[in-house]
């Protein structure tokens, strides 16, 4: 067997949200087909990814370096074992020749987007669903039927009111989360706590809230911060500060009690021994959102989560970032701690599939092979429109 084509294109998001640091009005992202000569039910197998969201396509990248790398490969070394499907790991050291050590975000992406594709192939010609493949090579088989999920909300939109943000949270309650988010640093402190109160009006409590300030603050505005929101006892805190400040990381963790989060922003292994080495996050209570598509893949998060055993930390205290299928098929494969959603936020890209249900914040698994984006059928029609 062997990969006949691999194929990229770059999608709109056309999104009119913001966070508190830039609004998603020109985001697009990278949709990837990798086409085998595998034939099932007389097509070809086809895995498919995108760059999760929040990065902007990468297809240059993938089409001078990294997909000429797989095509020029001999076929037969980039199988498994036993000859009858993909090697991912053989694959990504193919598409890591002659790369520098280093700058892993400018390659980490595109890398991280065909490996995941790659993985949807891998399931697909094994008939499984992505999740019990994972289950079987990294979890000893553990699989279990839901996975927790919480709701990425509460963006800046415009002319929005208070009233437009706790009916939005409302609707996230009615729909079966038990676990919100909302955006802060788009307005000032007063304002975003005013915000926040309105929000736990709704939600009740603070163990039911999550703020996110997406790597907004400097020092000062930071600690103003964790000390407004100290008292509220939020599920986390999330992004604070630049991802890579880890002397600001450290200092919050040491005066802000309840759970930090970060991770989105990570592209490597070594970003994320830094953070819990540096910059003095906690597995006793911190959080860790590495997303795999942009961390260079699905085997690169398994050594992380490695790292991190070594280290002291329980699988539970990572939840990835994105609210989309990959990631929901890597937290249950890989036991995590919970899956993010983005429902009706990234037009065809966010959420799951169409008939995926969430019942006291859990979310239960599909059987479909592979990721199961053949379930989601607005998403699904630009990936099968490429592969054809």
């Amino acid at each position: 067997m062997r990969i006949v084509d691999i194929r990229e294109t770059a999608i709109p998001l056309k999104s009119k949200l913001a966070n508190s640091s830039f609004d998603f009005s020109e985001m697009t992202t990278s949709v990837v087909a990798v086409i085998t000569d595998v034939i099932r039910d007389g097509k070809p197998v086809c895995g498919f990814a995108f760059n999760s969201t929040g990065r902007y396509a990468c297809g240059a990248q993938m089409r001078e370096r990294f997909i000429p790398r797989i095509m020029a490969a001999a076929p037969d070394t980039l199988l498994d074992a036993s000859g009858k499907n993909l090697d991912p790991d053989k694959i990504v050291a193919a598409m890591m020749r002659r790369e520098k050590i280093g700058g892993d975000a400018e390659r980490s992406i595109g890398i991280g987007t065909i490996d995941v594709a790659v993985w949807d192939a891998v399931a697909k010609i094994a008939d499984k669903p992505l999740h019990r493949v994972l289950a079987e090579r990294f979890s000893g088989g553990k699989v279990p039927d839901q996975v927790f999920c919480y709701v990425g909300g509460g963006w800046y939109w415009p002319g929005q009111t208070i009233k437009d943000l706790q009916d939005e949270m409302r609707r996230h309650l009615d729909a079966g989360y038990t676990l919100v988010k909302m955006k802060v640093g788009g307005l000032p402190l007063d304002q975003d706590v005013k915000r926040l109160e309105a929000v736990l009006d709704v939600v009740g409590s603070g163990e039911h809230l999550a703020v996110d300030a997406n790597g907004k603050f400097q020092r000062d505005e930071a600690l103003a911060y964790a000390k407004a929101l100290a008292p509220f006892k939020l599920h986390w805190f999330e992004e604070p500060c630049h991802p890579l400040d880890l002397a600001l990381h450290a200092e919050l963790a040491s005066v802000y009690a309840p759970s930090l989060a970060t991770g989105e922003n990570l592209y490597s292994t070594q970003d994320v021994a830094n953070l819990v080495h540096f910059g003095g996050w906690r597995a006793d209570r911190d959080i860790v959102q590495v997303d795999p598509p942009q961390a260079y893949g699905i085997g690169q998060y398994a050594r992380t989560l490695d790292m991190l055993a070594a280290r002291g930390w329980q699988r539970t205290s990572l939840l990835p970032h994105g609210g989309n299928q990959m990631s929901l098929s890597i937290a249950a494969g890989f036991g995590l701690g919970g899956a993010e959603s983005y429902p009706g936020v990234f037009g065809d890209f966010g959420g799951f599939a169409d008939d995926a249900r969430v019942e006291n914040g859990a979310i239960t698994l599909s059987e479909r092979p592979g990721i199961g984006f053949e379930g989601q059928a607005a998403l699904y029609k630009i990936m099968r429109e490429l592969a054809d």
